[in-house]
C-alpha cells in the first residue's frame, strides 16, 4: 500500500499563494500522521508549457525549503506537488494535493494605477464624509481566462465588482509606515465579470491615514489629506490579450450613506441614502464627478506577508436588559473586538445608536477608559422593511453594547457580535484541572485576538491602540505558541526597522505617529528598544525562519551597539529615560515608571541579554566573528551588572522581585549566588503572601526564575493566588481579558482611577509562555521545533493538564496526569522531531516520531 501523501504545499508564511510578494517563494509542507520521519522528497513544479521536477532529494528539510526552478515572474502562476520518503518505504508516498502560487506585481513598472478620489475641496481641519469612486467599462466579447484585481488605499477600501464585494477583509490595506511600505492585495475576480457592462467601485474610508488617531484627541491627517483608491484590475483573455481597468482620471466620485467614520469614533450611516445598485451598470449618474488624481511610487507597494483581519467569530448576545427609559443594554459574556452586525426595521428616519464598553458601573457603560475615543456607531433606517448593517471602517474594544431608538423589543437574533482580527491559524491549546487556570489562559488567547489587528497594539479600545515594542516583546513567546503569528510579525518588525532612528534608537510604538511630550523626542529605553534583537530570535525559536533572522539582524545590530556607546567602558547603562518594571503595582498612578527596581538595573540586565541573543543570532548566521564580539561583550556586561548591582552577601542593591527575576531569567549572576537569589526572590513572594509585585518586565520571568532554582511550588503559589494583586484576582472579578493594571477593577467594583485603565491588554498574559512549557509540560529546545522537551511539573494541586502544539513539523502534544502511582502520559512526537522526555519518577530519555503512552513503570507505543 503507497504511503500516505504529505500535505499541500504552502508558501512562505501564507495559506493563501495568490498575489505573492516574490518570485522564489519558499516551501513548506507536513509529512503525513503516522508517516515516520522524511528522509527524502521530491518537488514538482507544473506552469505553463513547462514541469520541473528536481527528482529525489536526500533529507529532512521540509520547512521553507528553497524555490527549487526558476523564479516565477509577475503573474505568473504554478501548481506545486510533491512527495516523500520516509526511512521503512522504500518507494514514495501519493503526491501532495496541488498547492497553487501565483505571484503579484514584482516590479514597480508593473503598475499603472495612480491615486484616485474625491476633487471637491474639503477642510483637512474638519471631519469630512467619506467619498466613494468607481468606474463603468465593457468587457468585449473575447472569453475570459482569468480576473485579478491588484487593490489599495490612501486610507481604507471595501471594493466591489457589479455590487458584489470583493474579498472579505477588514480595515484593508492595514497599517504600515505608509511612506515607505504600502501593502496591496490580489484578488481572483473572474467569477464578478459579466459581458458587456461591468461597474468596479470602491467605499473609501479615512483610517490610519488621514483620521483623527493618537493620544489627547489624536491628530489628524498623519500621513496625507486624500483617502484615494489604488486598483489594478487586469482581465487576461483566453487568446493571451489582456484588458487592464486602472484607476485613472477617467474615474468618478461621489459622496455616500457614510457620513462620518473614525477608528476612534465609530460611524454614522443614513441608509436613506444608500443606493445598493451604486457599483453596478444599473446606477444613477447623480451626483458623481470627475475624480482627482494623485501620485504614488510604485516601488513602495508591497504583496502581504501574513493573512488580512477578518470576521472569525460572531458571538449573540448573552443578555438584554431594557431600561426604564427604553435603552436596550447587551451583554456578550466575552470582551471583544469588532463591531455589532443588526438587522433593524422602522419606519423612515428612525436614528438608532449603539455605544460600547468593556465594563458597567452602576449598571451603565463606563466609557472614561475610553479618553477620547468615543466608540459610538449610528444607523438611520430607509423604511420599507428589514435592514441588515454592519458598520465598515471601525472596529471597538467592548463586551457591552447599549442601543438607543430600537423601535420596540429586541430579538437576539437582531444583533450579533462580529469577532474581527488578524485571520491567524490557531497552533497552541492548553486546559488543565484547575478551571480558574484555564480560564485565565482563556482571558490570553482573547487578548491576543483583540489586540493582533494587523499590528500587535497594546490595547483595542481607547484613544491609543498603538504598536507598543515593549508589550510585544514580552508576550512573543506566548504569541507564537498560540498562533502562527510570523508573517504578521515580520512584516511589522519590517516596519520598526523603517522607523528605527539613524543611531539605532528603536521608537516606543510602531509606526510611529505624534505623541504625548513623555514620548517625544524618541529616546532609547530598555526592554522596549529590546524588541530589536528578542522578538526575532523568538520567531525563529518557533518557526525556524533563518531569512527573517538575517533580515532583522542589522536592526538588532545597531540596537546593541547604540546601547554600548549609550553604557560605555564601564558597561553600565545607567543614564538615560527608562521605564522600568512598567506597571509594578507598587508604582504611584502619576508615575506608573516608579516601582521597586532601580531602572539602570534593568536596563543593563536588558543590555546583556540582547547582546548575547545577539551572539546567538550571530552564529546561526554563520557570523564568527559577530558572534565572538558580542559573546565577549555580553560577558562584560554580566560583570558589571554583577559589580554594581549584587551585593557581598548575595542580594542584589534592588531587593525587589523583578530585579532577582531578572537576574536570574537573563542568567547574569554566578553559579555561586543563584541560589542565594533564588531563596530571596522565593521568600519575597512568600513574605507578600505569593500576590504580584512585578510589572510588565518581571511578571514574563518570575515564575521562571523561582521554578528553575528550586522554588516549583512558590511558583505555583503565585499563579494560583486569587488576592488583589494576582493573575487569578481579575478571574475572580468576571474578567474575559487579560487587565492592563492588576487592579483595573478594584475589589470594591470601582474602576482604577488612573488614567490608564485598560481591560484588554496582552502583556501581563506573558505568564502563558511558563503555562505551556512548565505546566502543560512543552518546550521547544532547538530552533524551528526541532527539538522538543516534553518536561512537565506538576505543582499547586493541578492533577491533570492536556497540551497541544502545531510545529512546523506536525503537531505535539502532551496529556499528564497524577495517579497513586505516580504520572501517566500519553505523548505524540511530530515526524523529523528529537523528542526529550523528563517525567516525574522517571529516568530521561529520547522518543521516536509516533504517540506513546507512558506510565510509571512501563511504555507502550501505538
Amino acid at each position: 500500500m503507497q504511503p500516505l501523501p504529505p500535505s499541500p504545499v504552502h508558501f512562505e508564511h501564507l495559506t493563501d499563494g495568490l498575489g505573492i510578494g516574490t518570485g522564489t517563494p519558499r516551501l513548506s509542507w507536513t509529512p503525513a500522521a503516522g508517516s515516520g520521519d522524511q528522509h527524502a522528497y521530491e518537488v514538482e513544479i507544473e506552469r505553463p508549457g513547462h514541469t520541473h521536477r528536481t527528482g529525489r532529494v536526500s533529507g529532512a528539510d521540509h520547512v521553507l525549503v528553497a524555490w527549487p526552478a526558476e523564479p516565477l515572474t509577475s503573474r505568473e502562476r504554478a501548481v506545486v506537488r510533491v512527495r516523500t520518503w520516509s526511512e521503512s518505504d522504500d518507494e514514495p508516498s501519493a503526491w501532495s494535493e496541488p498547492g497553487t502560487v501565483e505571484a503579484g506585481l514584482l516590479a514597480p513598472t508593473d503598475w499603472s494605477a495612480v491615486p484616485v478620489g474625491a476633487a471637491w475641496d474639503e477642510d483637512p481641519a474638519a471631519e469630512r464624509r467619506p467619498a466613494r469612486v468607481r468606474k463603468h467599462f465593457r468587457a468585449d466579447d473575447r472569453p475570459i481566462a482569468r480576473a485579478r484585481l491588484y487593490i489599495t488605499a490612501h486610507g481604507l477600501y471595501e471594493a466591489e465588482i457589479n455590487g458584489t464585494r470583493v474579498g472579505d477583509e477588514a480595515l484593508a490595506p492595514g497599517w504600515t509606515v505608509y511612506p515607505h511600505r504600502l501593502r496591496y492585495r490580489t484578488h481572483d475576480v473572474t467569477a464578478l465579470l459579466a459581458p458587456g457592462a461591468n461597474t468596479i467601485g470602491a467605499w473609501l474610508g479615512d483610517g490610519w491615514y488621514r483620521g483623527t488617531y493618537g493620544f489627547d484627541g489624536g491628530t489628524r491627517n498623519i500621513y496625507g489629506t486624500d483617502q484615494s483608491l489604488i486598483a489594478q484590475l487586469e482581465i487576461t483573455h483566453t487568446d493571451g490579450t489582456t484588458t487592464v481597468i486602472a484607476t485613472d482620471h477617467t474615474w468618478q466620485a461621489a459622496v455616500g450613506p457614510i457620513l462620518t467614520s473614525g477608528l476612534y469614533e465609530g460611524e454614522v450611516f443614513d441608509a436613506r441614502l444608500d443606493d445598493p445598485h451604486w457599483a453596478t451598470p444599473a446606477a444613477s449618474p447623480d451626483g458623481w464627478t470627475p475624480v482627482r488624481a494623485g501620485t504614488r511610487n510604485p516601488g513602495a507597494l508591497v504583496a502581504p506577508q501574513g493573512p488580512p483581519v477578518r470576521c472569525t467569530e460572531e458571538i449573540p448576545p448573552g443578555t438584554i436588559t431594557r431600561t426604564p427609559d427604553g435603552r436596550h443594554l447587551l451583554d456578550f459574556g466575552q470582551n471583544l473586538v469588532g463591531r455589532l452586525r443588526v438587522t433593524a426595521d422602522g419606519p423612515v428616519g428612525t436614528t438608532l445608536t449603539f455605544r460600547h464598553a468593556e465594563v458597567l458601573q452602576d449598571d451603565e457603560l463606563a466609557t472614561r477608559p475610553l479618553r477620547e475615543a468615543h466608540s459610538t456607531d449610528t444607523l438611520v433606517l430607509p423604511g420599507g422593511g428589514p435592514y441588515v448593517w454592519e458598520p465598515r471602517f471601525t472596529l471597538h474594544g467592548f463586551r457591552y453594547a447599549e442601543i438607543t431608538g430600537w423601535p420596540g423589543d429586541l430579538d437576539p437574533q437582531d444583533v450579533t457580535a462580529r469577532v474581527y482580527h488578524t485571520d491567524m491559524r490557531r497552533t497552541g491549546w492548553f486546559e488543565c484541572s484547575d478551571p480558574m487556570v484555564n480560564r485565565l489562559h482563556e482571558n490570553v488567547l482573547w487578548s491576543m485576538r483583540g489586540n493582533f489587528v494587523d499590528i500587535p497594539t497594546d490595547c483595542p479600545q481607547r484613544d491609543e491602540r498603538l504598536g507598543w515594542t515593549g508589550d510585544i516583546q514580552v508576550f512573543a513567546p506566548t504569541a507564537s505558541f498560540l498562533y502562527d503569528c510570523v508573517g504578521m510579525l515580520d512584516s511589522w518588525l519590517t516596519d520598526v526597522g523603517l522607523e528605527q532612528l539613524p543611531d539605532g534608537t528603536i521608537p516606543w510604538y510602531v509606526p510611529v505617529i505624534p505623541g504625548e511630550p513623555m514620548w517625544t523626542p524618541i529616546r532609547p529605553g530598555a526592554a522596549w528598544g529590546d524588541v530589536a534583537t528578542l522578538t526575532p530570535w523568538a520567531l525563529y525559536q518557533r518557526f525556524g525562519d533563518l531569512e527573517l533572522l538575517r533580515r532583522h539582524y542589522p536592526m538588532g545590530r545597531a540596537w546593541v551597539d547604540l546601547v554600548e556607546k549609550l553604557a560605555g567602558p564601564d558597561r553600565l547603562w545607567d543614564t538615560g529615560f527608562q521605564l522600568g518594571d512598567w506597571l509594578d503595582p507598587a508604582a504611584p498612578p502619576e508615575d506608573p515608571a516608579a516601582g521597586r527596581t532601580d531602572r539602570y538595573l534593568v536596563a543593563t540586565a536588558y543590555y546583556a541579554h540582547s547582546t548575547r541573543h545577539l551572539a546567538r543570532a550571530a552564529r546561526e548566521l554563520g557570523d564568527t566573528g559577530d558572534a565572538a564580539r558580542y559573546d565577549t561583550l555580553a560577558e562584560e556586561i554580566t560583570t558589571a551588572f554583577r559589580r554594581r548591582y549584587v551585593r557581598a552577601d548575595g542580594r542584589l542593591t534592588s531587593d525587589s522581585p523583578t530585579a532577582y527575576a531578572l537576574a536570574l531569567a537573563f542568567d547574569l549572576l554566578d553559579a555561586g549566588r543563584r541560589q542565594t537569589a533564588g531563596d530571596r526572590l522565593a521568600a519575597l513572594v512568600d513574605q507578600d503572601d505569593a500576590r504580584i509585585a512585578t510589572g510588565f518586565v518581571g511578571t514574563p520571568l518570575i515564575c521562571d526564575a523561582l521554578t528553575d532554582t528550586g522554588h516549583l511550588d512558590t511558583a505555583y503559589r503565585l499563579l494560583l493566588q486569587t488576592q488583589c494583586p494576582s493573575w487569578l484576582y481579575p478571574v475572580t472579578m468576571g474578567a474575559t481579558t487579560i487587565w492592563e493594571r492588576w487592579d483595573s477593577l478594584r475589589p470594591d467594583g470601582t474602576l482604577n482611577p488612573g488614567g490608564m485603565t485598560s481591560f484588554n491588554h496582552y502583556a501581563l498574559g506573558a505568564v502563558a509562555d511558563w503555562l505551556h512549557r512548565v505546566v502543560g509540560g512543552i518546550e521547544v529546545v532547538a530552533p524551528g521545533a526541532r527539538t522538543l522537551a516534553f518536561r512537565p511539573r506538576p505543582g499547586g494541586g493541578i492533577t491533570w493538564a492536556r497540551t497541544r502544539y502545531e510545529t512546523p513539523h506536525g503537531t505535539a502534544s502532551l496529556f499528564w496526569e497524577t495517579t497513586p502511582d505516580g504520572m501517566k502520559a500519553e505523548i505524540t512526537v511530530p515526524p523529523n522531531c528529537t523528542a526529550l522526555v523528563e517525567l516525574p519518577g522517571r529516568q530521561p530519555s529520547r522518543l521516536a516520531t509516533g504517540t506513546h503512552t507512558l506510565g510509571p513503570t512501563a511504555s507502550s507505543e501505538k
